[in-house]
């Protein structure tokens, strides 16, 4: 393993581990989705509280568990055929190498390079089993919402349960985020190069589309209505 190969390892660990307690920090002074998304997930859990009908409720946080299941099996499918790789031996390493376009100089680099990736969509499917478990919880949440006219009882139960669905939709989306880190641990392929500029590429993304996109502008706007309104 050359020198680069090792500095763009550390640089990528760095940011894989580094880069959830970052946003957190970046959040507090100037928002992201994520958090802006805390507020509108616990509006939601307030009017919810108060709704005499929750059937759309459940069907909106089903919704989304069904896409966490989806996801989680096609981390499977993926670790599946990546550990394949990894576990073929000889044959699998000598099948790679004779690709032109993959730098792999030996078979301990071949194995390092897949590991990582299998590390990183293990990493999000355990995230996603997580997420799956809390919105069942919430789900439970959900059904057990007694009907009452006392507002202060809504508004303290809604909230509560948002501490119960944020969690849940911080792991999904943490699931998620695995896909870009395993897409740049796969780039490790191509050589040290394509692997550090995956990385930085990934995370640049990722904080691009948390702060500057379309979306997150619309979020943190509908963030600011809702605060204004109490809710």
């Amino acid at each position: 393993m050359s020198t680069a190969d090792v500095v763009a390892f550390v640089i990528f660990a760095i940011i894989w581990l580094a880069y959830e307690p970052l946003l957190r920090v970046l959040a507090r002074d100037n928002g992201m989705i994520n958090t802006d998304m805390t507020v509108v997930r616990g509006a939601w859990m307030r009017t919810m509280a108060g709704r005499e009908n929750k059937f759309m409720d459940g069907q909106l946080l089903g919704h989304t568990l069904n896409s966490a299941s989806f996801f989680a099996s096609s981390n499977l499918i993926l670790i599946a055929g990546a550990a394949g790789v990894l576990f073929g031996g000889e044959g699998a390493f000598r099948s790679a190498s004779s690709l032109m376009v993959l730098k792999t100089s030996s078979r301990l680099l071949f194995e390092a390079q897949i590991a990582l990736m299998v590390l990183a969509l293990a990493r999000g499917l355990l995230d996603f089993i997580w997420a799956i478990r809390q919105m069942n919880y919430c789900l439970a949440v959900i059904g057990a919402t007694p009907t009452t006219d006392d507002k202060d009882f809504q508004r303290q139960y809604g909230s509560l349960a948002a501490q119960v669905l944020n969690p849940a939709l911080s792991s999904f989306n943490r699931g998620v985020r695995g896909y870009y880190f395993a897409l740049a641990a796969a780039a490790w392929l191509f050589g040290p190069a394509a692997f550090l500029t995956a990385t930085l590429a990934a995370v640049a993304l990722l904080f691009s589309r948390q702060r500057h996109s379309p979306t997150a502008r619309a979020i943190r706007e509908l963030r600011g209505v809702l605060e204004k309104r109490g809710d």
